[in-house]
């Protein structure tokens, strides 16, 4: 067996580093635990420590560590800016510090299946590409439908959709419906999980859930309408502008909502579909600005 004392002598490491154990606590000389003040009194860190935390508890103040420093010696404190920034990380009184979220947090669907039992309890809403063959670039196509009817009751085609746009969409919606006791299901696009988007919906007593990630099946419903929206306009058409694409999918939405037969509601339209069950008829609106005429005509593909 191969004596220790042996082995430190071949290896060469001395016995101080083979018998060394670190010791607890911070290394050098131990802290004070008293700060002086310009009166010539100690004061005890613990207070000090308060008087720092009095300081950020001003709404909106994220002091570092020189920032309070500065108030200390304001308030009579001789304090070295190192010992300021000891006691602040040894109290975990460094930013960045979150306060808290003040965000509505999102709400996941429970039931894949939406169940709507009559018109405008349930909507979902959602984001398709549109490609823009003159401008050689993609707009976004944002629509807003009816879960009981299928029906499109709002739509916006804009090169660029912002969280305020979603919000000036829904307002419009919601004051023109004046609905009660809405649910509104969407996917977790960032224009839908804003933090204002959330808190407006909430203002207005409107639930808003979100499907999971990579679970389009979750909101099945615009979805199988943005697979017509593909296979009926997107394949067919070149758009040579935004407002060229404008008035085709206002049209579209026009046909869709009165003669698009649907396979889930017996191979009605929505607009039928709400007839024959007794429901007055939803108004469809476009936006105001897409009204604009544009003189290009559709451009069919041709294989």
């Amino acid at each position: 067996m191969v004596n220790k004392q042996n082995l430190l002598v071949w290896s060469g490491v001395p016995r101080s580093s083979y018998y060394y154990k670190r010791g607890a606590g911070l290394r050098g000389r131990k802290p004070s635990e008293t700060t002086v003040t310009s009166a010539g009194e100690l004061v005890e860190n613990t207070i000090v420590v308060k008087d720092v935390e009095s300081i950020l508890q001003q709404e909106f103040c994220c002091y570092g560590y020189k920032n309070i420093w500065d108030e200390l010696k304001q308030m009579g404190y001789i304090i070295n800016h190192k010992k300021v920034y000891r006691l602040m990380k040894v109290h975990n009184l460094l930013f960045n510090r979150r306060i808290g979220s003040i965000g509505v947090p999102r709400q996941f669907v429970r039931f894949r299946k939406i169940r709507a039992e009559k018109p405008l309890e349930h909507l979902c809403m959602d984001i398709k590409y549109i490609h823009i063959h003159g401008a050689q670039r993609n707009a976004l196509l944002l629509t807003v439908i009816d879960a009981y009817s299928r029906k499109v009751l709002t739509h916006m085609l804009r090169f660029n959709i912002k969280k305020g746009d979603v919000i000036v969409l829904l307002s419009l919606l919601l004051l023109e419906y004046k609905i009660e006791n809405l649910t509104i299901r969407n996917d977790n696009g960032s224009q839908f999980i804003a933090g204002v988007v959330r808190q407006f919906l909430k203002d207005k007593g409107v639930n808003q859930e979100f499907t999971h990630v990579a679970t389009p099946e979750e909101n099945a419903y615009i979805e199988a309408l943005h697979s017509n929206v593909q296979r009926e306009v997107v394949e067919r058409y070149e758009f040579e502008s935004i407002y060229h694409a404008q008035m085709v999918f206002n049209r579209y939405y026009e046909w869709y909502n009165n003669h698009r037969k649907h396979g889930s509601l017996g191979r009605k339209s929505p607009e039928q579909y709400l007839r024959e069950n007794n429901f007055i008829s939803i108004p469809y609106k476009t936006e105001k600005n897409t009204e604009i005429v544009s003189n290009f005509k559709p451009v069919l593909y041709r294989n």
